[in-house]
């Protein structure tokens, strides 16, 4: 289908596999250190206490000019390797996150397949893909920054 989308980004990070997954695993505080994607995270269903079954629902946006309602279900969490979640909304698709620990470094991956069911996106894949694909590597260059200086805050090292 044109408005199907796979993307996979790979992110290295001198730290901790707990603490990387920690902030990564607390969409919560994404609008705190990844704000120029998400404008806000509210969480519906709380879920398990590893955070299996949590429910959320995400405001985001891009460098292009719409913006993107959907929802989050955690379906996998295997802390601190990988956490699952199934998206509906203007997306319909999964998200993995697996982090490996790799001496001094953590190797981030985060592949993110999904069909893109907002109209305009849907309707114009066929013909802007390229321009929203730029769009979501831009949009995970936001993160990568963030999430570095959110790692250099918890571990003390002021990255």
């Amino acid at each position: 289908m044109k408005n199907s989308y796979h993307f996979v980004t790979h992110w290295r990070f001198r730290g901790r596999r707990e603490v990387v997954y920690d902030i990564v695993s607390d969409p919560l505080e994404y609008p705190r250190w990844w704000s120029t994607v998400y404008l806000h995270v509210e969480e519906l269903v709380h879920g398990a206490e590893d955070g299996l079954g949590r429910r959320l629902r995400l405001h985001t946006k891009g460098w292009l000019p719409y913006e993107l309602r959907w929802e989050a279900l955690t379906t996998e969490v295997l802390r601190p390797r990988r956490v699952a979640i199934r998206a509906f909304g203007d997306f319909e698709g999964r998200g993995i996150w697996t982090f490996e620990q790799q001496g001094d470094f953590v190797n981030v991956t985060f592949d993110w397949e999904v069909t893109a069911e907002k109209p305009l996106l849907k309707h114009l894949s066929f013909m802007f893909q390229p321009l929203f694909s730029a769009n979501h590597r831009w949009a995970m260059e936001q993160g990568r920054r963030g999430l570095e200086k959110e790692i250099g805050r918890r571990e003390g090292t002021g990255a």
